[in-house]
C-alpha cells in the first residue's frame, strides 16, 4: 500500500509532462500564418475598342519590271537612279543601226513587191479583155490572175516584215510604263542586254498611293472582308500604320486587297491595305506594325493586366473567394488595352482578382484585402 501511494505522485508528474507537451504541439499546430496583404480589382464589362497589331511590310500597289525586248549594247541611260517617272518618259536606249537597216530593207522590199503587183495587174486586166474577145487561150487569163493574186500576198508578207522589224526599231528606246518611283539600274551604258535576262533593268514602283501587306488567320477572313466593303471616310482611324522606331504615319488606310487563297500551310491569308503617300515616306520593304482598331459592340471582361502571371506559355489569375482564400485559375486572354487585358474564358464577371503581391501568395493562402478598385 505504501509502495503505491509512493508511486503515485510520479505518474502524476509525468502525466502532467505528457499534457504539457501534447499542448504546445497543438498550440504550434493552431497557429497559423497571418493574411498576405493584397491588393485586388474586380472584373467587369464593357465596351471595349482597342488595337490589333500585325507585323507589316511596306509594298507597291503595282511595280513594273523593265527588261529589254531586243538584243543590242545600252548607247543611253536617261533619268537620275531613284527619281519620280512619268509614264512615256524616255529610261534607256539600245543601239538601233542594225535594226534601222533591217527596217530600210524591208522598205525596199515592199517597193518591189508592189512593183511587181502593179504589173501583174496590167498584164491581167489586159489578158480579161483579150479574152472577152476570144483572142487568147483561156488559160493564159488564168495564169496572169494567179500571178496577181501572188503579187498581192507578196505584198501582204513585205507589210508584215515591215511592222516586224518596225517594233524591233520601236523596241530599241524604253519608255516609263506608268508614273512611280525608278530604282538604281542594273546595267550600266555600253552592256550588253537582250530578251530574258535574269536581271531587269530596272524597275519602276507605282508609291502614291503605297500598300501595307499583312499576314491574317483564316478565321479573321469573315471581319476584313466586312472591313473592305464599308465606305471609307478620309478622317477614319480603322488603321494605322506605325513607323520603324513607334513613329505614327499620319494618314491612315484602307483595305485594297483581301487576297484569294489561304495559304494552307500557315492557315493565314495576306491582307493589303493602301495609304496615301504624298511626301515618299513609305518605301518598298520597310517593314513597321500595322494597328486595325478592333471595337465591339458587345461587352467584353476586362481586368488589369498587372493580374495576370505566365507559366509555360499559359496565363494564370488568383482569385479570392470565401474566406478570404485565393484560388488559382488559368484563364485565355485577348488583347491587351493599355493597362488592361480582355479575359475571353477562364472568368465570370464579378470575380475578384489579386493585382498585386501575387508572387506573395499560393493556392488556397489566406489574403488581406489593402486595396480594392474596379476593373475599369
Amino acid at each position: 500500500m505504501r509502495s503505491a501511494l509512493f508511486k503515485s505522485p510520479s505518474i502524476l508528474v509525468m502525466v502532467g509532462l505528457l499534457t504539457a507537451c501534447g499542448g504546445k504541439k497543438d498550440d504550434q499546430k493552431q497557429a497559423a500564418p497571418p493574411p498576405t496583404a493584397v491588393s485586388v480589382a474586380k472584373a467587369t464589362k464593357q465596351t471595349a475598342t482597342y488595337y490589333d497589331n500585325y507585323p507589316a511590310t511596306v509594298t507597291a500597289l503595282r511595280e513594273v519590271e523593265i527588261q529589254p525586248q531586243v538584243s543590242g549594247n545600252i548607247t543611253g541611260i536617261f533619268f537620275d537612279d531613284g527619281q519620280r517617272v512619268r509614264r512615256g518618259q524616255k529610261l534607256y536606249s539600245i543601239d538601233p543601226q542594225q535594226y534601222r537597216a533591217s527596217y530600210d530593207q524591208a522598205v525596199a522590199n515592199l517597193n518591189v513587191q508592189k512593183a511587181n503587183l502593179a504589173r501583174a495587174q496590167k498584164d491581167a486586166d489586159r489578158y480579161t479583155t483579150l479574152a472577152q474577145q476570144d483572142a487568147i487561150a483561156r488559160q493564159v487569163l488564168d495564169n496572169s490572175t494567179a500571178e496577181l493574186e501572188a503579187a498581192k500576198r507578196q505584198v501582204d508578207a513585205a507589210q508584215a516584215g515591215i511592222r516586224q522589224v518596225g517594233t524591233n526599231l520601236k523596241y530599241t528606246t524604253i519608255f516609263a510604263p506608268m508614273d512611280g518611283t525608278i530604282g538604281i539600274s542594273q546595267v550600266r551604258l555600253g552592256a550588253a542586254v537582250g530578251p530574258g535576262g535574269a536581271v531587269p533593268l530596272n524597275v519602276v514602283s507605282q508609291d502614291d498611293p503605297i500598300s501595307v501587306d499583312i499576314q491574317v488567320d483564316e478565321s479573321d477572313i469573315s471581319r476584313f472582308l466586312m472591313l473592305q466593303s464599308q465606305k471609307n471616310n478620309s478622317r477614319d482611324s480603322t488603321f494605322v500604320f506605325e513607323l520603324p522606331g513607334g513613329e505614327r504615319y499620319k494618314y491612315p488606310g484602307k483595305i485594297q486587297i483581301v487576297d484569294r487563297a489561304v495559304d494552307p500551310q500557315t492557315g493565314t491569308i495576306r491582307v493589303r491595305v493602301s495609304f496615301p503617300n504624298p511626301e515618299h515616306r513609305l518605301r518598298v520593304g520597310l517593314n513597321g506594325n500595322l494597328r486595325i482598331r478592333n471595337s465591339t459592340n458587345q461587352p467584353q471582361l476586362l481586368i488589369p493586366y498587372q493580374a495576370v502571371t505566365e507559366q509555360m506559355s499559359e496565363y494564370f489569375v488568383y482569385v479570392v473567394g470565401d474566406s478570404s482564400k485565393v484560388t488559382q485559375k488559368k484563364v485565355t486572354l485577348g488583347s491587351r488595352i493599355n493597362e488592361k487585358v480582355i479575359v475571353k474564358d477562364g472568368l465570370k464577371e464579378g470575380e475578384v482578382v489579386v493585382t498585386e503581391g501575387t508572387q506573395k501568395v499560393r493556392e488556397g493562402a489566406k489574403v488581406k484585402v489593402s486595396n480594392e478598385r474596379k476593373s475599369e
